[in-house]
């Protein structure tokens, strides 16, 4: 048996290596900053610029996920389904997601040494090989396998351990080998492999990976190699510099204290009506969700800020934590919007149209939630309403908050500044808020290194969602759903309630981001087709899929408020029902305004 003296040290080198690594992405971070606010000065200022700009940025991002994704396995991000288990089955399920992530990082490692083995060339603006970016993936995924090996055996789960290691190394080895003759689909075993990772509680990100790599036998077309491939590929967009941007904006204005502000200044226009407490969480929501962009990112804010709060007024726990699952909706719907920015990405569509589309239809979803709100909460009295004086005095306070509307929308949509410099200048506004704070209690750098690590998360499921986005083309999908399609008639409004239930039925089981990422390329062409206008239904997609994240089994925003809040997921699906309702019937408005345009 290992003695406590190197279970101790175990646990030691596990926290001095998240450290470390915790630092260094930090400063990835802010070098990435840095590189585009100096390209924005260079260009507007003294109308130069810097060769290799975006290449540099793009290699610093898919450094900032491959080093950072370690730290990400855990927390809201990572996308992790921990549903209530007995104590033996949540043993198995434990061995089953260890075995899930070990895998991942296989198929990292492994693959991205074959694919340094075999690349060849340099970066024409940067002069740096091109192998230089898969190593650093590879050295990503190698050490998701140390932390966690390091994090067991602190935690001296040797016989888990040994196990998964085991399950993981049989697996991997087996599918590298094997070859089974089947009638299913390569891409529906990564659907059924993902499926079974994401109920074991792996993170979404490891699942797909590894769910790609055990298709391999049953007709996957794509080796390791081809599959980190792949998944940088999908993290190499410099648009997407802009989603740790506005992570960074988001948790900057929050430690700036101009978040506090935002509240008191909602609470003094709804404060004083029927439920105030609630609609002060609903108008701080629709507020605030112009600065964060992360629906998660508001649910933890709001859950940490109202909870108590609410439930101190007399608010039953569930519907408190239901009132703040449905409000954070808005955040990645109002812009700016990460589900957007992501969407564009992937379809290239244009952002600034898509993110005022997307401030419309979160005024609809606002204004449906503040009426639900007004009908489930007849037995609480709102507070005193506030005086002129008061709603100026809070207005005031909260104009730093608002400039952000103006450097990203305004800034975008007219055309001034690119997506990713609005969100750089944005982060450098909310910093610079933070900085001179009165308030301030967290460090500048721990705002760095938290947001890498949050970043991380969603990059690395960017790019984990590129191996199943491919085999769904090999496989012809989006051919089945044409027909599937035009069974039901080639009307707008058919076509329009097809690609609906469709995105409904994967926001059941499916997060935003990767759902948009294998959902979004598919649909887009079917309704383009059927003469639908591209923008609206870009809206449609992102908000009929932002209510997945309030039903089960993969509600992420009930999830996140209940192990925030400490409530039962039951209960807050059960008590979240009357606010879907709200939801869904905005969605078939903003459905209806569409096939009007």
């Amino acid at each position: 048996m290992t003695s406590p003296i190197k279970e101790n040290g175990s646990v030691w080198l596990a926290r001095g290596l998240e450290t470390a690594l915790a630092a260094i992405v930090g400063v990835v971070l802010a070098l990435m900053l840095a590189l585009v606010l100096l390209a924005v000065v260079l260009r507007y200022v003294f109308g130069t610029g810097l060769i290799g700009t975006e290449d540099l940025g793009i290699w610093l991002n898919v450094a900032l996920i491959s080093l950072a994704a370690p730290l990400a396995m855990s927390g809201p991000l990572a996308m992790r389904l921990d549903l209530p288990l007995g104590p033996r089955t949540q043993s198995i399920s434990r061995v089953v997601a260890d075995a899930v992530s070990l895998i991942a990082a296989f198929v990292l490692a492994f693959g991205s040494a074959r694919v340094v083995a075999l690349i060849g060339g340099a970066s024409p603006t940067l002069g740096v090989p091109e192998w230089v970016r898969f190593a650093v993936t590879g050295t990503g995924g190698a050490l998701i396998a140390v932390i966690l090996v390091l994090r067991r055996i602190g935690e001296r789960q040797f016989p888990s351990l040994a196990v998964s290691a085991g399950l993981a190394g049989l697996i991997s080895l087996a599918c590298l080998r094997m070859n089974l003759a089947t009638a299913l689909p390569a891409s529906a075993a990564i659907a059924l492999f993902a499926a079974i990772g994401l109920i074991a509680a792996a993170p979404l990100a490891h699942a797909f990976l590894a769910a790609a790599l055990v298709a391999m036998p049953f007709g996957g077309n794509l080796a390791p190699e081809t599959m980190v491939t792949t998944a940088v590929s999908g993290m190499s967009h410099f648009l997407l510099l802009a989603i740790p941007f506005f992570l960074l904006t988001g948790t900057a204005l929050s430690a700036s204290g101009a978040a506090a502000h935002l509240v008191a200044f909602a609470a003094s226009l709804v404060g004083h009506r029927r439920g105030g407490l609630a609609q002060t969480v609903l108008a701080t929501g629709t507020l605030f969700s112009g600065a964060s962009g992360s629906s998660v990112a508001n649910a933890v804010f709001s859950a940490t800020t109202f909870q108590p709060e609410l439930t101190r007024r007399g608010y039953p726990p569930a519907r408190a934590g239901a009132i703040i699952a449905a409000s954070s909706v808005l955040d990645n719907v109002i812009p700016p919007s990460i589900a957007f920015l992501i969407l564009a990405a992937a379809t290239d569509l244009s952002v600034g149209k898509l993110l005022v589309g997307g401030l419309f239809a979160g005024l609809v979803m606002a204004a449906s939630l503040a009426i639900a709100i007004h009908l489930t909460t007849r037995d609480q009295p709102g507070g005193e309403r506030a005086s002129p004086g008061e709603r100026k005095r809070t207005f005031l306070a909260a104009v730093p908050a608002f400039g952000l509307g103006i450097i990203v929308v305004v800034g975008i949509r007219i055309g001034i500044v690119t997506t990713t410099e609005a969100a750089a200048l944005a982060a450098a506004y909310t910093l610079a808020l933070a900085a001179f704070s009165k308030t301030r209690r967290t460090p500048l750098f721990s705002i760095f290194r938290q947001t890498a690590v949050e970043a991380a998360a969603i990059g690395l499921l960017i790019g984990s969602a590129g191996p199943f986005a491919f085999q769904l083309a090999i496989d012809g999908v989006a051919g089945m759903l044409s027909s599937a399609a035009g069974a039901l008639g080639g009307s707008p409004a058919a076509i329009l309630a097809f690609c609906v239930a469709v995105l409904l039925a994967a926001g059941l089981v499916l997060d935003i981001g990767a759902a948009i990422l294998l959902f979004g390329p598919l649909l887009l062409p079917l309704a383009a087709g059927a003469g639908l206008d591209p923008i609206a239904f870009g809206v449609i997609v992102v908000t009929t899929l932002m209510i997945g994240g309030l039903t089960p089994p993969v509600g992420m925003l009930v999830l996140v408020v209940g192990g925030v809040a400490t409530i039962p997921a039951a209960a807050l699906f059960r008590a979240v029902l009357p606010y879907l309702a709200a939801l869904v019937s905005a969605v078939a408005l903003i459905c209806a305004f569409t096939l009007l345009i």
